[in-house]
């Protein structure tokens, strides 16, 4: 079983520097770096899987962030419909992976029970633990499941023929990577195990963080998951752009089946 895979970039922080990317310390000497956020779409085999859901327009003006596009509408470049998507794989609550999950009204959502343990929990009477979670985003997913649309997982697990989650806390207590298999290789969505190919490189965890320990053994693991080193895939780093053939139609959505090294 083999799938195409897409990264579709939607927004960014454009003015960012390196120093707001390490905890430990800046290895570029807080030079300019910018943050990219991305959903990626899965399909083959007669499944249609996005991992992620990303923001929206207020929540980008309200956390000054460039949103350049609806992630969901997005899927249009790709001959997808919000409709056509039969699974969604959400890898972690935070305001920018949990957005727009009301736009899918055919999906299944994929969880980690450990992330809504987390998102629902004392841990959030703290006000620097909640700030990436949106609680209009842990209210749906609650919706959500009193609507059976929830596939909760505890661990590692498959979730389609050649389609697995990993279990990977740190930056957040049930935050999953993805791995798929296809015809270059098993690729491994790392989401925010690691936000920057950098972050492993140095072995400097992304500052916002609920266990370091968690995050630094997340680095190792997803630079096992792929078949080889190229087909890693960070949550947010611009070197995406740049690593993989974007489509004919759309220079910021990108073919991971088609690594440029």
């Amino acid at each position: 079983m083999t799938y195409q895979v897409h990264a579709i970039q939607y927004g960014l922080v454009p003015e960012r520097t390196s120093a707001g990317n390490f905890l430990g310390g800046d290895p570029h000497e807080n030079a300019p770096m910018p943050l990219h956020f991305y959903v990626w779409l899965i399909r083959g085999n007669g499944r249609t899987i996005l991992v992620d859901t990303g923001f929206n327009a207020e929540r980008a003006a309200r956390r000054n962030r460039t949103i350049d596009r609806c992630p969901i509408e997005a899927l249009s470049q790709l001959g997808v419909a919000a409709g056509d998507v039969d699974t969604v794989v959400i890898t972690h609550l935070h305001y920018d992976h949990a957005g727009n999950m009301d736009k899918l009204p055919n999906a299944r959502f994929v969880l980690q029970e450990a992330e809504m343990g987390f998102a629902t929990g004392r841990h959030m009477r703290h006000a620097l633990i909640r700030h990436p979670f949106e609680l209009g985003d842990v209210q749906l997913m609650v919706a959500l499941n009193y609507a059976e649309r929830v596939d909760w997982m505890n661990g590692d697990g498959e979730i389609a023929p050649g389609v697995r989650v990993h279990h990977l806390p740190g930056h957040s207590l049930g935050l999953q990577a993805v791995t798929v298999e296809t015809e270059a290789g098993r690729i491994c969505l790392a989401s925010d195990v690691a936000h920057f190919y950098d972050n492993i490189a140095y072995g400097l965890p992304f500052p916002i963080t609920a266990n370091i320990a968690g995050q630094l053994d997340g680095h190792e693991t997803v630079r096992r998951l792929p078949s080889r080193p190229e087909l890693l895939v960070p949550g947010h780093d611009p070197r995406v752009n740049t690593s993989f053939e974007a489509i004919p139609d759309d220079p910021l959505i990108f073919d991971l089946t088609r690594p440029l090294a």
